[in-house]
């Protein structure tokens, strides 16, 4: 059965939108969905499922939905995808350097081929956007917290809403994939 990963935002941040990540592995299993196993409190969930992404976010979100009651956006990529965002890194330097500071943002559509632009005009501090392999890279190089970049800007210029991993998170993610 084919391997998936499902990137929740917004969970556990702030003491707000509370899922536990053993909740979470009881609800993919009563979606019919095989193996599951999270990583960190942040809402990372691998799991085997025959169906398509589509239908796996809206299953996922509407579970959530019933059983939490919380509207949170799910964003499932196939586990045969990894391995080229991985490799699509632009910022290999950032990726080394300072991994914590290095996010992939995936979204329910791809990015339009303006938002990096849009997006690079309103960084500050260093910051660097790009957009590879379908997905849109930010290399915050004065720290997530005080950006501009706001989610509600992504989402916005990006055109659906987008969750974010750091370098660290995207590698063990590619590394529970590789199971």
């Amino acid at each position: 059965m084919p391997v998936h990963v499902a990137l929740l935002r917004g969970i556990n941040v702030g003491g707000g939108n509370k899922i536990a990540m053993t909740e979470l592995r009881a609800l993919a299993d009563e979606l019919g969905w095989e193996r599951a196993e999270t990583y960190i409190q942040s809402g990372n969930l691998v799991f085997e499922a025959a169906d398509e992404r589509t239908e796996l976010e809206m299953a996922l979100e509407a579970g959530i939905r019933r059983r939490f009651g919380l509207d949170i956006p799910a964003i499932v990529r196939a586990a045969d995808e990894w391995p080229a965002l991985v490799a699509a890194d632009p910022f290999p330097e950032a990726a080394e350097a300072e991994p914590n500071r290095l996010m992939l943002l995936l979204s329910k559509r791809p990015p339009g081929p303006e938002a990096a632009a849009a997006l690079q005009e309103r960084a500050r501090d260093g910051e660097r956007v790009a957009v590879a392999a379908g997905a849109l890279w930010i290399h915050y190089a004065g720290g997530a917290g005080t950006s501009k970049l706001t989610p509600a800007l992504i989402d916005r210029l990006v055109g659906s809403p987008a969750t974010a991993r750091n370098w660290r998170t995207v590698l063990k993610l590619q590394e529970m994939l590789g199971r």
